[in-house]
């Protein structure tokens, strides 16, 4: 079965360049390994309509979405309401995560900034946090999750056993350190159009001490056609002239 997913990252500080996204390749590792691979990822503002507007796009174009970002007790962080708004729904106090959070802070800390964080989309489902508590939530496809990164890895963790799940992503890879890029466009690009279904890729390497070439990548949910492609690959390369050896080029 085929499913597909999307990311919105949600931040004025992603945009900026203050802050260093660190959740777009465990993301698409995983949900991979999940069979729901990424084929979308936009980067958005902590503006109302934008969110509104990307989460009712998205949802209705891919299986699933996850959100990162704007989750916080904080006044630009309004992810959450905005999602309540994109599924037509009130935000309001989550009973059983307020009462989690008061717990965990204490009645005299537990002020107005941080019960923010215990209101959710009406009919939400919350994701354990096992990091900081605060929860994500997930109401329809949708799943939004904290942008800190080992917060965000800790809600995946929790929300992955409940999500369906597809064909797998498989993936092999073959590179050259004797041939560039240029020599094996036309090949590749006929291998593509015999593996329609697979992404093949052309990867170019420089490292520092000098050592150059191209990795060339087949990736797909039909295990055998990826070998196939990979077969082809190898002796693309060979037949160029260089030498081919598989997996990725050592750092």
């Amino acid at each position: 079965m085929r499913r597909t997913s999307a990311l919105i990252l949600i931040g004025n500080e992603i945009l900026s360049g203050r802050t260093k996204d660190e959740n777009i390749q465990f993301l698409a590792l995983r949900l991979g390994e999940l069979g729901i691979p990424l084929r979308e990822i936009r980067v958005i503002p902590d503006i109302r309509e934008t969110i509104i507007n990307t989460v009712t796009e998205m949802r209705a174009k891919y299986d699933e979405v996850f959100t990162t970002g704007g989750i916080g007790p904080t006044h630009d962080d309004i992810t959450s309401p905005c999602v309540a708004e994109a599924f037509g729904v009130p935000w309001e106090i989550h009973p059983p995560t307020f009462k989690l959070l008061e717990t965990y802070f204490g009645p005299d800390e537990f002020n107005a900034a941080r019960q923010r964080m215990a209101k959710l989309p009406q009919g939400a489902t919350p994701i354990v946090n096992p990091v900081s508590l605060a929860p994500g939530f997930s109401i329809g496809n949708v799943h939004v999750m904290a942008g800190v990164p080992r917060i965000m890895r800790g809600m995946f963790d929790s929300l992955a056993p409940s999500l369906q799940k597809g064909a797998p992503v498989f993936s092999r890879t073959w590179h050259t350190t004797s041939l560039f890029e240029g020599t094996l466009a036309d090949g590749l690009e006929a291998i593509q159009n015999r593996f329609p279904d697979l992404d093949i890729g052309s990867y170019p390497f420089h490292r520092e001490d000098g050592r150059r070439g191209v990795a060339l990548v087949a990736k797909g949910q039909n295990r055998a056609e990826v070998d196939e492609a990979a077969s082809a690959i190898h002796d693309l390369i060979k037949t160029k002239g260089g030498t081919p050896m598989e997996g990725e080029p050592p750092v």
